[in-house]
């Protein structure tokens, strides 16, 4: 029998406040819904305790500044979801399972490769973390994200840019009109990993038909193509025709064919707001199409009663996005430092703004060009108001001997160089070691 894992951590002593959308009660309604259809009991399904994750763990994936004990007084329920979907990852990794759902909270999409603080209601990013610890500990190498959030997952994006291992795929409600205003056809990866972010935005109103059509004539050829080891389903529910957050026409049955269509090894639970007309159903929806099981009887008590928009008026807008998608081309601004090792090293700015605690962060990312491996990537970021810079030093999974060096020729002068800096991570996926630089308190290695 091939065995559906599920994975509850509904963090019922974490909120943003008592009137926040990302609330303690968010998933109270949906733990209610699959103890009362009797979901738990199915032969095929296998529940699963949560567990924390280290900070290793999360620093294999981001760099949180200016220190990691900057953030330890917040981070617990953050470390129970990302601990969460590496156990279930585990699971499936394993073959314990066949698929899998973590429906845990807090959500991490929009937290990236740097961190701050909380942004997007997200602190940790819970699949980066994931994929990353597979990656290390079980030899995976390829992995395909799909979010389907109704926010472009902006942090997933960032975490995996440069990454040409990892193919993200982001259907998202149209940046022009919803947070985070990113996530465009145009953002198609770093130099060394070109094409492997595909962003498509969809106008508000976008329903099941269209989700649907997109899914089947773009996103399943791509996933095809590149034949990813594990899908993960970034399976954010705020598209729901009643989200109070957004403007799309989703239904519990439309995320069930998702789902279906998706097939995916892993569904990790991202945003979804409406939380009695919707997530009970669409969570649903969703365990059921994972576990075989017929969903198309599965419906919220509240009726879609405001315009779809149709196929034949989306059509003409895809057909135009696919065409802007593929005659774009790369052209990318070389900008090497003075203490940079040899090589082309790429100049990307970035600034990320944090919506929960109103600041901006000002990164400078610079990424070694390389035909080889996905390059070392060197990062000087700042928060806004602060005087304090901090440093990431990446690199790579299946570096090459000369990416390899670069880090450690950065990391060196980071370390003899320090009177503009308060603090760095030296993140060695490669070997899965990681050294933390602070000021004040000089070296730890974890």
């Amino acid at each position: 029998m091939k065995r559906t894992g599920i994975l509850f951590f509904p963090a019922f002593d974490w909120s943003l406040g008592d009137s926040h959308p990302e609330r303690e009660e968010r998933l109270l309604y949906t733990q209610e819904q699959l103890f009362e259809e009797g979901i738990l009991d199915l032969p095929q399904i296998k529940q699963f305790s949560p567990r924390v994750a280290s900070i290793h763990e999360v620093l294999r994936a981001q760099a949180l500044f200016p220190n990691p004990e900057a953030h330890t007084g917040t981070l617990d329920a953050h470390l129970i979801a990302a601990g969460s979907a590496i156990l279930l990852g585990e699971a499936r990794a394993r073959g314990e399972i066949a698929n899998g759902f973590v429906l845990a909270r807090p959500p991490g999409h929009h937290s990236g490769a740097t961190v701050w603080g909380n942004r997007g209601f997200c602190t940790l990013n819970n699949e980066a973390i994931l994929v990353n610890h597979l990656r290390a500990h079980f030899g995976i190498k390829k992995i395909a994200i799909v979010d389907t959030d109704v926010h472009h997952g902006d942090g997933t994006q960032d975490i995996f840019y440069h990454d040409s291992n990892v193919l993200f795929i982001s259907l998202h409600q149209d940046g022009r009109t919803l947070y985070p205003g990113t996530g465009f056809v145009n953002e198609k990866g770093g130099p060394n990993a070109w094409d492997q972010t595909l962003n498509i935005p969809l106008p508000p109103g976008t329903g099941d038909e269209g989700y649907h059509y997109v899914l089947e004539n773009w996103v399943l050829p791509r996933l095809q193509a590149f034949a990813p080891d594990l899908i993960i389903n970034s399976a954010g529910q705020d598209n729901h025709f009643t989200d109070p957050l957004a403007s799309m026409n989703l239904t519990a049955g439309g995320y069930g064919r998702i789902t279906e269509l998706l097939q995916p090894d892993l569904a990790v639970l991202e945003g979804g707001y409406s939380i009695e007309g919707a997530l009970p159903y669409v969570n649903l929806a969703i365990l059921l199409a994972l576990a075989g099981e017929d969903y198309h009887h599965v419906r919220e008590p509240q009726k879609l009663d405001r315009p779809v928009l149709t196929l034949e008026t989306l059509k003409p807008y895809l057909q135009q996005l696919k065409k802007q998608h593929q005659t774009l081309k790369p052209n990318f601004t070389i900008q090497n430092k003075a203490f940079f090792p040899q090589g082309n090293w790429i100049y990307i700015p970035h600034n990320v703004y944090y919506d929960t605690e109103g600041f901006q962060e000002t990164r400078h990312d610079y990424i070694r060009q390389c035909s080889h491996c996905a390059g070392t990537v060197y990062i000087e970021s700042r928060r806004s108001s602060s005087a304090q810079t901090a440093v990431l030093v990446r690199i790579p999974f299946q570096a090459c001997p000369e990416c390899e060096q670069a880090g450690y020729d950065l990391w060196d002068h980071l370390l003899q160089h320090s009177e503009d800096t308060s603090s760095g991570l030296f993140q060695n996926q490669l070997h899965d070691k990681l050294s933390v630089w602070q000021r004040k308190e000089g070296l730890t290695q974890f």
